[in-house]
């Protein structure tokens, strides 16, 4: 949402400068830099990053509401974790869910950046507390959307749990990305987990 938008959900007047990509981009690359130059998290304030990018401190409370979630979109762009299903069917929007996870378990295998930043982050409460608000809970929240779908399609049997059926397709993937970093992420595993699941929740199934 941007900063009209905001003032017209408070009924106020807008304030302050439209936002610019370019600034947001600045800001978010100055933080990678300074991660990259290994300065840890519990380090790196509002302050610190306004001079490395250049700006005002205003000019980043205007776009984040402070430290936590300008970092969920660092990580956002460390991952290039949004995502646009193809909307073509049920099988198709699954597979790229859990495409998306697998190129994240590969990132964070050979990006040591996306790696430290994650564990930092997962030592932090608060941090991960809106890292998996910001981040985790909407692909989870898309993974049901995509799910309830195919039951009214008739994809899937209409009788089983959404949130049951998503752990069943996300969770060999997160095994192998989060429980075993040394086993395998071939090209066309998603397709591979997602078939055989369907294989079993298919109607005519149960």
């Amino acid at each position: 949402m941007d900063l009209a938008e905001q003032g017209a959900g408070r009924g106020g007047a807008v304030r302050g400068r439209p936002r610019s990509e370019s600034v947001e981009r600045s800001i978010i690359e100055g933080v990678i830099g300074l991660l990259e130059d290994g300065v840890p998290l519990a380090e790196i304030s509002i302050e610190r990053v306004a001079r490395t990018a250049g700006v005002g401190k205003a000019t980043i409370y205007r776009r984040w509401s402070g430290r936590e979630e300008l970092f969920c979109d660092v990580m956002r762009a460390a991952e290039q974790v949004d995502l646009k299903l193809p909307g073509t069917s049920m099988r198709d929007d699954l597979i790229a869910l859990l495409e998306s996870i697998r190129r994240r378990g590969l990132a964070n295998r050979t990006s040591t950046l996306a790696h430290n930043v994650l564990a930092q982050m997962k030592s932090s409460p608060k941090l991960w507390k809106a890292y998996d608000a910001n981040v985790i809970e909407p692909r989870r929240r898309l993974t049901y959307e995509v799910l309830r779908r195919g039951q009214q399609n008739g994809e899937i049997r209409s009788d089983l749990d959404v949130e049951l059926i998503g752990d069943l397709f996300s969770g060999p993937m997160l095994v192998r990305t989060v429980m075993r970093p040394d086993a395998e992420l071939p090209d066309g595993l998603a397709e591979e987990i997602v078939d055989t699941v369907l294989e079993g929740l298919r109607p005519g199934k149960g």
